[in-house]
């Protein structure tokens, strides 16, 4: 049981849940937000409209506003360590507000008994009995295995097989749900401040990972943490492209306890997570657990960055 206990925490060293979806898209006339700030988000608000709103509201969808005095509770109520780091990154707590508030009533409208249930809870059993029917194979877990041994310290399929099954439903669950979340996202209706998104853009993009995916080189991040097994078997891996490429490529460690906003900007689930970026600063793939120098150095080379 220790050892069963040992491998879940290799496989799963950090879990976040944070929840996306993408709205409707602008007309032509109207510039959404990744048209006028590109990479800023790419989850819920990636093509929200950006409108003139009057003073200290944020946001307007359908059935609800935000406003701004709402996000700037939120921060105060936070906890101290990541306060400062939450001032820089307001934008990212209107996304999950406006998240919270379209699942909210998806779930109130679903069916679910969800009488004398909080907010939260109320979308936690939707998403629960939603996605209840994802699971893993027997066979998947085996393909999985044979290709992440290193991952799992050698250990024997039999004595690993719940674990690996026990994290590849989190991936399969969290791919479905992001699926679904895409589909409702076309039937909201959302637009924006754009004089307060305006001002967020510059305090969002005081950070490693955006300084490096706009400095006109690719780059790869490693979102990892120490101590967690396969985190810590990449750091030699990056090591070495530093050493062989630091003048053409990026290479960035972004501890994820240490900046725990940052890893929930850019939708860090699980780690350790390798994100890959072009020159122009677009994702191009990204990749959860162990990643093997031969095939981070195939995908470099696939990208035209090595």
């Amino acid at each position: 049981m220790l050892k069963q206990r040992m491998i879940v925490k290799w496989l799963i060293c950090i879990s976040l849940a944070w929840f996306y979806f993408t709205p409707v898209h602008a007309k032509p006339s109207e510039k959404t937000i990744e048209q006028e700030y590109p990479g800023l988000t790419s989850n819920i608000l990636k093509d929200a409209k950006m409108v003139a709103l009057k003073k200290g509201t944020l946001l307007i969808a359908d059935g609800f506003e935000i406003r701004e005095s709402q996000i700037k509770e939120i921060v105060e109520k936070a906890d101290p360590n990541i306060r400062e780091e939450l001032r820089k990154n307001l934008f990212l707590i209107l996304e999950q507000e406006t998240i919270n508030a379209v699942l909210t009533k998806e779930a109130r409208s679903s069916g679910t008994n969800t009488k004398g249930l909080s907010d939260m809870d109320a979308i936690q059993a939707y998403l629960n009995q939603k996605f209840s029917h994802v699971q893993v194979s027997e066979n998947e877990a085996k393909l999985f295995y044979e290709a992440n041994k290193d991952m799992v310290g050698g250990q024997p399929f039999e004595l690993v097989k719940e674990a690996i099954q026990q994290f590849l439903v989190q991936q399969k669950r969290q791919d479905a749900f992001n699926s679904y979340i895409r589909g409702l996202g076309d039937n909201t209706d959302i637009q924006v401040n754009r004089e307060w998104v305006k001002a967020q853009y510059d305090l969002a993009g005081d950070n490693p990972v955006d300084k490096a995916r706009t400095s006109g080189k690719p780059t790869m991040i490693e979102f990892g943490a120490t101590g967690c097994v396969p985190c810590d078997m990449m750091q030699p891996i990056l090591d070495n492209l530093r050493k062989k490429f630091s003048h053409k490529l990026n290479v960035v460690f972004i501890h994820v306890g240490e900046n725990r906003i940052l890893g929930s900007r850019f939708g860090i689930q699980s780690i350790p997570v390798q994100v890959f970026y072009d020159k122009n600063g677009q994702e191009v793939f990204r990749h959860v657990g162990f990643y093997a120098e031969e095939e981070v150095l195939k995908q470099l080379a696939k990208m035209g960055a090595i």
